[in-house]
């Protein structure tokens, strides 16, 4: 495989099914900022941390692509006019949405109740995942504005916003696990 193409070089690419659009469209912002997020999870993996959460990072990782690969394919060419598929790309399903709920509630079971927001940081592999989070939400923010539109599947939408409660419970059990500070956010009064 070729890596340049030249194809790019006036600002134009091509979506899954060859429509040319900007760099900058919506849809390629969308699955630029998934491809972002999928890199900051890797720099989570790369820590020392639970294997198990290791593993669950590559399958969240695995999902990303498919989000991806989802994001970028112009839905008017997806299907054919017989109705089926002409792009052969896997769907996010209930079942990976209810993977992370299940880890979320797992970690959490084993955290002290939240009685206030967190201030990001006290250990460098905490600090990465809330950045990871962050990236999580501004791809979520773009993904609903893509979704206004054209529509997206409501399980993309769903999981990117159950990743984002994902990891902001992981970044608490590093915490925890890490034996690091986790710093209440208290306003102060006037």
């Amino acid at each position: 495989m070729k890596i340049y193409t030249k194809t790019g070089d006036k600002g134009m690419t091509a979506l899954f099914g060859g429509t040319r659009v900007p760099k900058h469209h919506i849809r390629i912002e969308s699955y630029g900022t998934i491809d972002e997020l999928n890199s900051h999870i890797g720099l989570i993996r790369d820590q020392k941390i639970d294997p198990k959460v290791q593993e669950i990072l590559i399958h969240i990782q695995d999902k990303l692509f498919t989000v991806g690969a989802i994001l970028a394919t112009d839905p008017a060419k997806a299907v054919l006019k017989s109705g089926k598929e002409r792009l052969n790309i896997p769907r996010i399903e209930e079942e990976d949405i209810t993977l992370l709920e299940a880890e979320i509630d797992k970690m959490n079971d084993s955290l002290p109740p939240m009685t206030h927001f967190v201030l990001p940081g006290g250990h460098t592999t905490v600090s990465y995942c809330h950045i990871t989070r962050c990236v999580c939400r501004r791809a979520e923010r773009l993904v609903t504005q893509l979704h206004q539109e054209e529509p997206v599947d409501e399980h993309v939408l769903i999981y990117l916003n159950r990743l984002s409660d994902y990891l902001f419970v992981l970044a608490r059990k590093l915490s925890k696990n890490l034996q690091a500070n986790e710093i209440k956010w208290v306003p102060k009064k006037l």
